[in-house]
């Protein structure tokens, strides 16, 4: 039986997944090191300079890391800033459901 292009084997599937993992990992990672380096300020902003709360910190930033993939593009050398957008993404869904009290 011969596959169509958009079916993908076992192979294929187990190894995104795998890569999905270890993304995810290393993700979750570099937001545990720096909560803890940082002391909860991206849900908990510490309102010394900006006094906006922690869904529109988190905002700037996300619109900070996107203005540097503008202007320099997706390459090695902003992967890093891929790595910050989603954990920033992460970050911005709790601060959602903690605004919304649903935290």
């Amino acid at each position: 039986m011969k596959k169509s292009k958009k079916q993908k084997t076992f192979e294929q599937v187990a190894s995104t997944s795998y890569l999905i993992e270890q993304n995810m990992d290393r993700v979750k990672e570099l937001l545990l090191r720096k909560n803890k380096a940082y002391g909860n300020s991206a849900t908990n902003p510490a309102k010394i300079f900006s006094k906006g709360n922690a869904v529109d910190s988190l905002c700037a930033r996300i619109d900070d890391k996107l203005m540097r993939i503008s202007n320099s593009g997706i390459n090695k050398d902003t992967l890093d800033t891929l790595d910050d957008l989603m954990g920033y993404f992460c970050l911005l869904r709790i601060a959602i459901k903690k605004e919304e009290g649903e935290i």
